[in-house]
């Protein structure tokens, strides 16, 4: 019967060997890379043997004979023995570098390729500094584990074998004598390699949580949030206590690898004596020369040495484990929005729209996301287990403009984001020309749908950047044209750089207007068929949402648009206007149809929760 200990024990070691079998998998396109590196360390191995060898034939024969060509040629040999070992060591940090940085690549631009083909439900819940460190420091640590740890192991091996061998020929006792102290080298590491691999993963748990306070306090939301609640004194000390936890992390690790790597070397201390001291007694029997006896204390080195690097390696491999196992974990997670088998591309979309008995809820977090990847405490557990849409029914038609409106919570925002699949239906389907979109290839899709939302997106980079985004092939006449359609060329035109000039961090170098009249400009650049726009004018004033509804009416000439907004000027011109209420359409109508009615959406009018701007 299991212990949970031994339990514990067993789950690791699978873990273990699923992790290196996956880097093994990984490591495939270096396998000739690595031939050459585990010949350069066989040859290395067989060279460091000359110099021993060569100094027992200077003790045994060369200077008892007097033989002086023998001692130069022996001294040439043992010059030509170091180049050679130096000529493969190059050799094999070339071949350790090119399967290490490569790995790195591989690593790096597969966790990047994973990240992106996410649901948007996972970076809701995903700290983006925890994700950041798993791209940098494990993916370098998981490198660690299969270049420096594992090239050391078959090295050490390789170097501990022939010398034993070698050793064995010589003078089998003494051999003997030499690896009484095996167990002593074996045996303490289990323990110590299970403590520095608990120690490893809560090192990088604290260091994602600082790289996760430190990317969302260093961008300009956080550190305007911090400095209007005068809050920076509690966010130094928050970091500074993290950052005294990985210090003495950091100082408890390097105590015990520092201590057992000493002990190790006191126990081949201990071994050598003993060969040095049963050896002399030997030579002063007459049953061993003195060479021999310097060959083997020479040797002995070359045992106790590996013995040591080999016992080093078991404790840096459980640690290194640790990256890969979390570097796993990222690529396992599962992908809850993917292509269909036999998905097809949306070629020449008209924009007909039709939701049919659409029933949505959140995804539960174990279908979306990476429980270690969310905040420190987090329940990690489902959304809500609640309908957010229930049974909605609704088409539109081509080139027809519908607003949503509705309280807050009532699905309007869910509804919409079903149609670029950002989540998925529960049940029912949502249809573009009378295609399920889940049977459409994602990117024909999306190049279909524009959206427009109270906060665009802009990249830390140029305006002309930021517009090429959607078509990095546009011309200047394009942006041109895009950038007077959305009535921003006058301002951009103004600028000295013109569409050269930064924008800064989500473009906080714009005024609100300014950013949403460029996100029009992006967005008429792409050209999409279908147009969502999400509360686009809600925080501008009376001057700038002017602005905005004019490049919006230019926007969505010819388009298919559904319109998400509170402000009556944004939807009473709309062909129809969908009141939801509770995830259940409650209403539709023309504006002045539903005024009429005097139901919910005429009472929301005269409480003010749908106004007139201003």
């Amino acid at each position: 019967m299991l212990m949970p200990g031994d339990a514990s024990a067993v789950k690791g070691r699978k873990l273990e060997g699923a992790s290196l079998r996956r880097a093994w998998h990984f490591a495939k396109p270096y396998r000739g890379t690595i031939v050459w590196f585990l010949v350069a360390i066989l040859l290395s191995a067989l060279v460091g043997l000359i110099p021993p060898f060569a100094f027992r034939s200077i003790l045994d024969r060369a200077i008892p004979q007097k033989d002086r060509t023998l001692i130069t040629v022996l001294a040439v040999l043992v010059v030509g023995a170091a180049l050679a070992d130096a000529a493969f060591a190059i050799v094999q940090r070339w071949c350790s570098a090119r399967i290490g940085e490569g790995l790195i690549y591989d690593l790096r631009v597969a966790l990047f390729a994973k990240v992106q083909r996410m649901p948007v439900a996972f970076f809701t819940r995903t700290q983006t500094g925890a994700l950041i460190s798993r791209l940098n420091n494990d993916v370098v640590g998981a490198q660690t584990a299969v270049t420096s740890t594992l090239g050391s192991v078959v090295s050490n091996v390789i170097v501990l074998v022939t010398t034993i061998t070698a050793m064995a020929l010589l003078e089998w006792r003494l051999t003997l004598v030499s690896l009484i102290v095996l167990p002593i080298f074996v045996i303490p590491a289990k323990r110590v390699g299970g403590r520095l691999q608990t120690i490893a993963r809560e090192q990088m748990g604290v260091n994602a949580e600082m790289n996760s306070q430190m990317t969302e306090r260093f961008n300009v939301s956080g550190a305007q949030l911090v400095k209007l609640f005068g809050r920076s004194h509690d966010e130094v000390t928050l970091f500074d206590k993290r950052a005294r936890r990985v210090r003495d992390i950091g100082i408890t690790s390097a105590m015990y690898g520092r201590v057992f790597f000493v002990a190790l070397g006191l126990v081949g201390a201990l071994g050598a004596a003993a060969v040095y001291g049963i050896g002399a007694h030997f030579v002063v029997d007459g049953a061993l020369t003195a060479g021999t006896l310097v060959t083997l204390a020479a040797l002995v080195t070359r045992v106790y040495q590996p013995l040591t690097g080999l016992t080093n390696a078991r404790v840096d491999l459980m640690t290194a484990m640790v990256s890969f196992e979390r570097v796993f974990e990222v690529l396992d997670a599962p992908e809850a929005i993917t292509d269909r088998p036999g998905a097809v591309d949306l070629i020449n979309p008209t924009g007909r729209i039709e939701f049919q008995h659409v029933r949505f809820r959140y995804p539960a977090a174990a279908t979306v996301t990476v429980a270690s990847l969310e905040a420190p405490g987090a329940l990690g557990g489902a959304d809500p287990d609640v309908d957010v849409l229930v049974d909605v029914s609704l088409m539109i038609e081509p080139g027809e403009t519908v607003a949503l409106v509705g309280s807050s919570g009532s699905g309007k925002t869910s509804l919409a984001s079903l149609l670029p699949r950002m989540y998925d239906v529960s049940d029912g389907a949502v249809r573009i020309d009378g295609r399920d979109v889940r049977d459409l290839t994602q990117e024909s899709l999306r190049a279909a749908i524009g959206v427009v939302s109270q906060d665009p997106h802009l990249f830390h980079d140029s305006i002309g950047a930021n517009l090429r985004y959607a078509k990095p092939d546009a011309t200047d006449a394009e942006l041109n044209e895009a950038c007077r359609g959305a009535r921003i060329f006058d301002m951009i035109s103004g600028l000295p750089d013109r569409y050269d000039t930064i924008v800064g961090e989500r473009g906080y170098r714009l005024s609100g207007g300014e950013k949403q009249r460029l996100a029009i400009a992006r967005l008429l650049l792409k050209n999409p068929t279908i147009m969502i726009l999400d509360e686009a004018t809600s925080h501008l004033d009376n001057e700038n949402e002017a602005f905005v509804q004019a490049a919006l009416e230019h926007a969505l000439e010819g388009r298919t648009a559904l319109i998400i907004a509170h402000r009556l000027s944004t939807i009473r011109d709309a062909d129809r206007i969908i009141v939801l209420n509770d995830g259940l359409i409650a209403e539709e109508g023309t504006h002045e149809q539903l005024m009429a009615a005097d139901g919910l959406y005429a009472a929301q009018v005269r409480a003010g929760e749908t106004v007139s701007p201003g």
